[in-house]
């Protein structure tokens, strides 16, 4: 019997694509960029002897690499998620990053494949802008995850400087002193930007919205209500406090509740792929006798389009929403 080593091979080069856009942007932008040391950017920054608004104008370039988004949807959905991963590729970067490791997955599909020349050009590209993709989203994934878990901490810091007697501002800086990034560094700018006069429930509800994280916008909304109406802020915050811990709560149970489902729905939808993938390894020849019929490539193309309809309808099915 013989093996094919060409599943595990395009295995392989993805993996590779991957490692190749991490390393380049640890060696274009450094280790610091990730915003998941225990010294917020912010701190470290002016550590190196940076000013004040030095530290703000580099921290707002950084996080304004990426508007409000593009009219064209796969452009404007990478663009959001580079938004929230505060991604410092630009958006002219990521895409000539994608024809770039199109190009470099070419060449290695080339090189240890004996692929036809249009497949290895279909697999390419799919490597080179699929592994981009991948990469931005698990980077917004990640990002968006930490600043939910801290968010609750970071409020509790906040309550307890405005019971002492701080200020709202000189409150915000604490708590961002105090936690780590990528919660941290965002505080630390908020509060600088307050410091020389910007409104603070209008710099948390564009931080919200750019983070699309619906705590936060309680937190915008409760700063703003307190600012307009007055009231005992750290009393609001100490309830906002309870309310985001009890909803972080809810969410995780329900993850684990859900689990099982989201574990049948993923295996349900990898089965079939992975199956292909034995099947290609195991006899390469198995489709043979049936290649050379006029319907095997339309039936083909039916098979892959229902794989991708039950792929998504497994996990709308198993996206449980609170």
């Amino acid at each position: 019997m013989e093996l094919s080593l060409s599943p595990l091979i395009y295995v392989a080069i993805f993996g590779a694509v991957l490692l190749v856009i991490q390393g380049l942007y640890l060696i274009i932008f450094g280790k610091s960029i990730e915003h998941d040391s225990k010294m917020n950017r912010r701190l470290e920054l002016m550590q190196k002897g940076s000013t004040k608004r030095d530290v703000i104008e580099q921290l707002r370039k950084e996080r304004s690499v990426h508007g409000s988004g593009s009219a064209v949807p796969l452009l404007g959905l990478l663009e959001e998620r580079a938004r929230k991963g505060n991604i410092a590729f630009s958006k002219q970067s990521l895409l000539l990053l994608m024809v770039g490791l199109s190009v470099f997955s070419f060449v290695m599909l080339t090189l240890a494949t004996s692929t036809e020349p249009p497949i290895r050009l279909a697999m390419s590209v799919a490597f080179g802008f699929g592994g981009v993709f991948f990469w931005v989203s698990s980077k917004a994934k990640k990002r968006v995850g930490a600043i939910e878990e801290q968010l609750p901490e970071a409020i509790d810091l906040m309550v307890r400087s405005l019971r002492v007697g701080h200020p709202f501002g000189a409150s915000l800086s604490i708590a961002a002193d105090e936690v780590p990034d990528p919660l941290g560094t965002e505080l630390g700018l908020i509060a600088d930007e307050i410091s020389y006069g910007r409104d603070a429930s209008e710099a948390l509800a564009e931080f919200a919205e750019r983070v699309d994280l619906q705590d936060l916008r309680f937190l915008a909304v409760a700063v703003g209500i307190q600012q307009k109406s007055g009231g005992n802020l750290a009393e609001i915050l100490d309830g906002l406090s309870k309310v985001v811990r009890s909803r972080f709560k809810l969410f995780r149970r329900v993850r684990a509740i859900t689990a099982e489902a989201k574990w049948s729905g993923m295996f349900l939808s990898g089965f079939p792929i992975v199956a292909m993938l034995m099947i290609q390894m195991i006899k390469p020849d198995y489709y043979d006798d049936v290649k050379d019929t006029p319907l095997y490539l339309p039936l083909a193309i039916v098979v892959c389009v229902f794989l991708v309809i039950n792929i998504l309808y497994m996990r709308k099915m198993t996206d449980i929403k609170v």
